[in-house]
């Protein structure tokens, strides 16, 4: 056997991940950035209880040709995370501090990769600069109500009565086996699965003051269930670009929200993938591969 061999397909790309921090309305918002400045802007907007880390697996399979940025929002990963008494935790007030970060960087063109919080931070900006969006990529964030899993339902219970069901809300959303089952979901391929990610995490989410933080941010999310009318009249009115990739083994948003996007978009690309609500997890390589051909054809538009 031949030990000495060239590898193949094995250039790294990682030389081009850099990481940084700005100034926005007196926070420090952290944020990855990777790939050729000039090229082509794929905005990268995260989920809960993630940080822009959660796209680290990414960066280095597209930065040839793609040019990256994935912030940290207010309350979250490496970004200022002040008290819900000296910052508003609104999904608002998210959307307008990743849109003052995109024009203090001079981005005023970009594609909106957006997952699970991703999408109410996405449309927001979408709604407030829609000349910027080039395309969408949706990978598990829901715009409709049929996406929404029967674990909602008790989630519910804490937007109509917040005094009552805090001390409920706190203990799922920062208990370890929650954190835990975010990721693997109903997925068959556990052994998949880094059980780093929902460690660091839970360990995020048990640092003083998350708690607080991140049940203020959740009440507001009722906003967002109120606004899936109006999104999905926006794109039934501009008809952006979109591909869809879903892991199929999420336990809060079902199969049928992707399914959903093809009524207001009819030529949205749909893939369903055998993974969980944080779909890179398990299908690191496929969505990479998929993301790369949807973004070489809207290159080609």
């Amino acid at each position: 056997m031949n030990t000495n061999a060239p590898a193949q397909n094995m250039t790294s790309r990682r030389q081009s991940i850099s990481y940084h921090t700005v100034s926005i309305q007196g926070l420090d918002i952290f944020y990855r950035e990777a790939g050729p400045a000039d090229a082509p802007t794929v905005l990268l907007l995260h989920g809960f209880p993630s940080s822009s880390r959660m796209w680290e697996p990414l960066l280095p399979l597209l930065s040839d040709k793609y040019h990256f940025i994935a912030p940290d929002y207010p309350g979250f990963g490496h970004s200022s995370a002040p008290s819900p008494s000296t910052f508003e935790y609104t999904f608002d007030n998210l959307a307008g501090v990743m849109d003052e970060l995109t024009t203090k960087l001079g981005i005023t063109s970009y594609v909106l990769f957006m997952q699970d919080y991703g999408g109410p931070v996405g449309f927001r900006m979408a709604f407030a600069h829609p000349e910027r969006v080039r395309a969408l990529v949706i990978q598990n964030a829901v715009s409709n109500e049929q996406g929404l899993s029967p674990l909602w339902e008790a989630r519910r219970k804490y937007w109509a009565d917040p005094a009552h069901e805090l001390a409920n809300l706190k203990a799922n959303f920062t208990s370890f086996e929650a954190t835990r089952q975010r990721h693997i979901g109903s997925s068959p391929h556990s052994d998949r699965y880094d059980p780093d990610t929902w460690t660091d995490e839970y360990a995020f989410l048990n640092r003083s003051g998350q708690a607080d933080i991140q049940t203020t941010l959740f009440l507001d999310y009722r906003t967002n269930v109120a606004s899936y009318p109006r999104w999905q009249n926006w794109l039934r009115e501009v008809q952006p670009p979109t591909l869809v990739v879903w892991g199929k083994y999420d336990p809060s948003f079902t199969v049928a929200g992707a399914m959903a996007y093809a009524d207001d978009v009819p030529k949205a690309e749909i893939h369903i993938l055998d993974a969980g609500h944080f779909a890179l997890d398990e299908g690191t390589d496929q969505i990479a591969s998929l993301v790369r051909d949807f973004l070489e054809r809207l290159a080609r538009k």
